[in-house]
């Protein structure tokens, strides 16, 4: 897994999951309108939402994560086409098949003197 302060973009709404790195590359840089080779995580999900892609730049390359649910379904919003940026710790949530929005987290503390 890339590092902590690393950003996903969500690209809500279906994805055509026949899409592979080059697909998925133009996808981010004209639908999206970000930057394919900032090291950020992009993620998609199918019509049926038992699938995930997660497309990211690492130093030299592409690398391009794929999950197939078997039984299960991922809490994805489908009702509006837009983008939403997520932290490593809810995508991890998302992952495990929970919503990214957890009503009961401890929220991140950041602190700039501590006695």
């Amino acid at each position: 897994m890339p590092s902590d302060n690393i950003k996903a973009y969500l690209s809500l709404g279906y994805t055509d999951m026949r899409k592979s790195i080059n697909g998925l590359f133009i996808l981010v840089s004209e639908h999206m309108e970000l930057n394919p080779f900032s090291g950020n995580l992009f993620v998609f999900c199918n019509r049926r939402q038992n699938m995930i892609k997660v497309l990211y730049w690492d130093k030299n390359g592409f690398c391009l994560w794929h999950k197939r649910l078997e039984k299960h379904f991922f809490k994805w919003a489908t009702s509006q086409r837009e983008i939403i940026m997520i932290g490593k710790r809810e995508l991890s949530w998302l992952m495990d098949g929970l919503f990214i929005h957890q009503a009961e987290a401890h929220k991140p503390l950041q602190y700039s003197v501590l006695y």
